[in-house]
């Protein structure tokens, strides 16, 4: 299968690069710049509630080139839903964009999402006209709410934000694979180094999200570049489809005419 169309699209939106990445955590604004740049993504993440908006002054909206990168703001530090469709709305006015991802946190010590909430405020949200991508748990049946509720995409979780523990849960998310092929589906937090994304992508996953795992490496730029030959090396591989699984071994050439085998002497 040719990989020269194969592309992430996401509400009619389409990316050459799989990688969306996160813009906190990093030491500096340069460090983040060449981290972004190295790590090839089209699509960066900005926390609303933490990030200044206004451009007028010191923001880290300054160091994100509009031309060449598309915004994804998040509801980060959102607990509940009232807080995360305001900080909706405050993301579509000042950065002029319907596209969220959206985050309603229930668990102040794992940052696990509050799925019954996050549903309730996407289906809010869709409504009002925003294409909401939600991060929540890998649970089947709250990806398929979601998808009913009218979410661009689902992005469930590998392991707890920023724990780089990579994926946990590797049955739970082959069988959201599976399932949940209306839209695309996208692994959110947990990553820890490349062989995390590569798995991700092996499995199937249209994208993978990630902001730790390179901002909080040693060296962030080398990191985001190992991530997006990582990104692309597990979708190849995916498509490429792997050979099965078996317990003995097969021997890489035909042993039909070997000379010597089955004469007698």
């Amino acid at each position: 299968m040719s990989t020269a169309n194969d592309v992430l699209t996401v509400a009619g939106h389409a990316f050459r690069s799989r990688l969306i990445v996160g813009t906190g955590k990093y030491r500096s604004y340069q460090v983040m710049v060449e981290a972004l740049e190295r790590s090839g993504a089209e699509w960066v993440t900005v926390a609303v509630r933490r990030v200044n908006l206004n451009r007028n002054e010191d923001s880290l909206l300054n160091y994100i080139d509009p031309h060449r990168y598309k915004l994804l703001p998040n509801t980060a530090g959102c607990y509940t839903v009232e807080e995360a469709i305001r900080t909706a709305h405050l993301a579509r006015e000042a950065l002029e964009t319907p596209f969220i991802k959206l985050e309603v946190i229930g668990d102040e010590k794992t940052l696990f999402p509050d799925n019954q909430a996050t549903i309730e405020a996407a289906a809010r949200l869709v409504k009002e006209g925003f294409v909401v991508m939600p991060y929540v748990t890998d649970d089947l049946i709250v990806a398929k709410k979601l998808v009913d509720v009218g979410v661009a995409a689902v992005m469930p979780l590998a392991a707890p934000i920023g724990s780089g523990l990579g994926i946990q849960n590797y049955a739970n998310l082959r069988i959201l694979r599976e399932q949940i092929t209306e839209v695309p589906l996208i692994v959110d937090a947990g990553v820890g180094t490349a062989s995390d994304a590569v798995i991700a992508m092996e499995l199937g996953y249209d994208g993978v999200l990630m902001n730790t795992a390179i901002a909080q490496a040693e060296n962030p730029p080398l990191m985001a570049e190992a991530m997006r030959h990582a990104i692309e090396a597990g979708r190849k591989a995916y498509l490429a489809g792997r050979i099965p699984k078996k317990l003995y071994a097969t021997a890489s050439s035909p042993l039909e005419g070997v000379i010597g085998r089955g004469m007698s002497r």
